[in-house]
């Protein structure tokens, strides 16, 4: 019965992490820039330190680098301030989001902001340069730099 309610969970976070990968609307912000994030294959890579998966881009998310994008999502929070610059953006709630161990590297949005913010829980919506990182795996695949925030839901 533990593993069949298990397996259950984890077939609604799939179809949750599909849902959110298919939708053009995102935290009640309209967005088209994730579906192409999400279109990502990767392959074994090998370096000095060791065997690493590459991410292999899309050509529309190719088409986007180096382009100003506006990027719905939620912060991921971090442990060392309540006022963040440097911080991960989420396609999907915290509950289900990459750190947890539901969605992919390709959910996930490295944001470089250019005045911080104080954390929030509620969606934000993010306007910056994305950067597609193959090559540094200090960093996430997909940075957002000289960002803004445009919106926060508010109750």
């Amino acid at each position: 019965m533990k593993s069949q309610t298990i397996l259950f969970a984890v077939f609604i976070l799939l179809g949750l992490t599909q849902a959110y990968a298919q939708s053009t609307t995102y935290n009640g912000f309209p967005s088209l820039v994730w579906p192409k994030l999400y279109d990502i294959s990767f392959e074994k890579a090998k370096d000095d330190l060791g065997e690493y998966d590459k991410p292999i881009f899309s050509p529309s998310a190719k088409a986007l680098n180096g382009k100003t994008v506006t990027i719905p999502g939620y912060m991921v929070p971090s442990e060392t301030s309540r006022k963040e610059s440097h911080f991960m953006l989420s396609s999907m709630p915290l509950n289900a989001c990459f750190f947890c161990g539901v969605g992919g590297p390709e959910t996930v949005v490295e944001v470089f902001l250019k005045a911080p913010i104080a954390y929030t829980e509620k969606p934000v919506q993010i306007r910056g340069v994305l950067r597609l990182n193959a090559n540094d795996p200090d960093k996430m695949i997909y940075l957002l730099e000289n960002a803004e925030v445009e919106g926060i839901v508010e109750d």
